[in-house]
């Protein structure tokens, strides 16, 4: 829900947050559509879904950067500053018109999380029965996760709130239960950095995803206003940043160790590796 007014500090913090977001998106989808070819072709689709996935949530931050920038305007800008004020002292009132549009966040996530679990999934390389099993459990289980969730954030009632909250909450453990349950599984077959590394994903992905009901459930705690809207925005961002771009470099990583060990000549080629010594491995 929009604040009717912001002081200098805060909206600096969102503005900047939101500034942050955005370049991390943007570099991060560089730097993946130009190493993708650094790893065997098996695992590609990977990475280039990781770098599909922080190019929508990049035009999703420029579109509510630009929501964000246009909702609210100095007060008395152009004017000339009272004796004894200075620029701290202004404040960002909001403007009649379509306000900040929070609903950019969940088209963006209602199509960024399916991909991240698909892109979790592709660079294991599974059977395509085993594959395409947990795609049909992990995928749907998302979309219902971020669909159930909107109504609870647009939402002015603490009930309905909770309500809609309480309900996305059964996809999201589903999600959870598939990850370190049943993925484990696959997990066990895959060499042991590997395993590390998806191990540290799954970690990732929990430690981020709890940010996001946190910011959520501020209005049930009691915690309103300016502030509460603040710490949503850089709540809400960090965590995209974290689940997106860092996830999606964890991704390449995965890709680059499972070609090193698929492959002699490519651990020749990229790592400088002889092949006795891949083979040691």
């Amino acid at each position: 829900m929009d604040v009717l007014e912001l002081d200098y500090g805060q909206f600096q913090t969102v503005y900047n947050i939101l500034s942050f977001a955005l370049a991390a998106m943007i570099a991060t989808t560089v730097f993946l559509l130009a190493a993708n070819t650094r790893v065997l072709p098996r695992y590609r689709q990977a990475v280039i879904v990781s770098a599909i996935v922080t190019l929508i949530a990049a035009y999703h931050y420029w579109r509510i950067f630009n929501s964000f920038e246009g909702a609210y305007v100095a007060v008395g800008a152009g004017d000339p500053l009272a004796e004894g004020q200075t620029i701290m002292d202004l404040s960002y009132r909001l403007v009649a018109g379509e306000g900040f549009n929070e609903g950019y966040r969940y088209v963006d996530w209602i199509l960024t999380v399916p991909l991240l679990l698909f892109e979790a999934i592709a660079v294991l390389a599974l059977a395509p029965a085993i594959r395409k099993g947990l795609m049909l459990k992990l995928i749907p289980a998302a979309i219902l996760m971020i669909a159930l969730g909107y109504p609870g954030e647009i939402a002015t009632d603490t009930m309905a709130k909770a309500i809609w909250g309480a309900l996305s909450t059964i996809p999201f453990l589903y999600i959870l239960y598939v990850l370190f349950a049943e993925l484990s599984k696959s997990m066990r077959t895959q060499p042991e950095q590997v395993r590390k590394d998806l191990n540290g994903l799954r970690w990732l992905l929990l430690a981020t995803w709890g940010v996001y009901p946190i910011s959520y459930m501020f209005p049930m705690f009691g915690i309103d206003g300016p502030d509460a809207f603040v710490w949503r925005q850089v709540g809400y961002s960090v965590a995209d940043v974290l689940a997106k771009c860092w996830f999606g470099l964890l991704i390449y990583k995965i890709a680059r160790e499972k070609s090193r060990y698929d492959s002699e000549q490519f651990a020749a080629d990229e790592f400088k590796e002889a092949p006795s010594s891949q083979n040691a491995q």
